[in-house]
């Protein structure tokens, strides 16, 4: 059995709305959404930036990053996105189809194009301990703050003509 794998980070935009799922045999969590990468370089000779092809991927999250990142990400953001990168394949309409398929482990927006606050997920084991004896001190959760239910909660609202104006600088 074969120990390689290919981790791959990509940098990119959001394509598609940010969708949560859950799996119907067990009830796991996950996110999917499409992510677009552009290759840029400078053309010395003709003095212009140039853009090679997008690459689109699908973005697939599990668990408790899934449930974050549909708080936390939408459509048209910037983001960093690290995982295994595999294919999937699939009979449609129009005969065989592939897709690249980016499982992550990592991601978040990239910080090149805008700010960001972090808020630290508090679980109610974190919380209060396991209680099983393994630990040697409760945790100290004081200086964290608690991510509302509410998932628009702490985002500001973007009219769309800025959004389509910093989405459009930043190309």
């Amino acid at each position: 059995m074969s120990t390689q794998s290919l981790d791959l980070t990509v940098v990119g935009w959001i394509g598609t709305d940010v969708r949560i799922h859950h799996e119907s045999d067990g009830g796991v969590p996950f996110t999917t959404f499409r992510l677009g990468s552009t290759r840029r370089w400078f053309d010395k000779q003709a003095g212009v930036w140039r853009d090679a092809q997008t690459e689109w991927f699908n973005v697939k999250v599990w668990r408790t990053t899934a449930l974050n990142a549909a708080r936390s990400l939408r459509k048209g953001d910037p983001v960093i996105v690290q995982g295994l990168l595999s294919t999937e394949e699939w009979i449609g309409a129009d005969g065989p189809r592939t897709s690249l398929v980016l499982d992550a482990s990592a991601l978040g927006p990239n910080l090149a194009f805008g700010s960001s606050h972090f808020a630290r997920t508090v679980s109610p084991t974190a919380a209060a301990g396991t209680g099983d004896g393994t630990d040697d001190a409760p945790a100290d959760v004081s200086d964290l703050e608690e991510i509302p239910e509410d998932e628009e909660a702490g985002r500001a609202p973007v009219a769309d003509d800025e959004q389509e104006l910093a989405l459009a600088g930043a190309r």
